[in-house]
């Protein structure tokens, strides 16, 4: 059997009812077929070939989506690398920084243990106390006022 190719009317025709429908009823395709002047088999092999070729477009667009994304991946994970390296030295450089005043604090204390360093609290205050000297060191608050409630328990 030698392969006829389609006019333009007919492959116009195929592709309008290839959008509606990609697969064909044994109806459609006797009535198609019937339209075109072909045989059913030629309508039925030209709709598994345009589905095969509908398939792979499918796959090569997906395809480029997924590979863009993943090469958006690759970016976003490089700067994130390079963020996190510039963060290890920063905090590098804190801990050097922490370690330098904790040593000159300890070198402060050793050398004059009874200077006029006072520590001015008021003894019904709890909260936060400033050292004399060392206004710009930061103390965490604590309050220890609830801690001796238990003292009472032994009072009754």
């Amino acid at each position: 059997m030698k392969k006829r190719k389609l006019s333009e009317e007919q492959v116009n025709l195929l592709e309008n009812s290839f959008s509606n429908e990609h697969k064909l009823e044994s109806e459609r395709k006797d009535k198609l077929a019937l339209e075109l002047g072909l045989d059913p088999q030629q309508v039925a092999v030209w709709f598994q070939n345009r589905r095969a070729r509908w398939k792979n477009k499918k796959l090569e667009e997906e395809y480029s989506k997924l590979k863009a994304s993943h090469e958006g991946a690759i970016v976003d994970k490089c700067r994130l690398e390079a963020e996190v390296l510039k963060l290890k030295e920063q905090l590098s450089e804190a801990e050097k920084e922490i370690q330098k005043l904790s040593e000159r604090c300890d070198e402060l204390l050793i050398s004059s243990p009874n200077s006029s360093y006072s520590i001015d609290t008021d003894p019904h205050f709890h909260g936060s106390f400033v050292v004399e000297g060392f206004e710009n060191l930061c103390v965490p608050e604590y309050n220890y006022g609830h801690g001796m409630d238990w003292v009472n328990l032994y009072n009754l």
